[in-house]
């Protein structure tokens, strides 16, 4: 996993969690899910590097 790549998942996997913490403050159900929609997506993009590492690794 590229280090830019790995930074931008980790950033968006924390606005998801600040966007969740958010909703359930103020008790916003659309808040909460679009938090942890991007938790997800991050997760899935962290996923998808893994793949590319792991490919990397078996070519060389």
């Amino acid at each position: 996993m590229s280090t830019e790549d790995k930074a931008k998942a980790t950033a968006k996997n924390v606005e998801g969690k600040a966007q969740e913490a958010i909703g359930n403050v103020t008790g916003d159900p659309e808040q909460q899910a679009k938090g942890k929609a991007k938790q997800t997506e991050a997760e899935a993009r962290h996923a998808v590097e893994d793949v590319k590492d792991n490919a990397k690794k078996a070519i060389d």
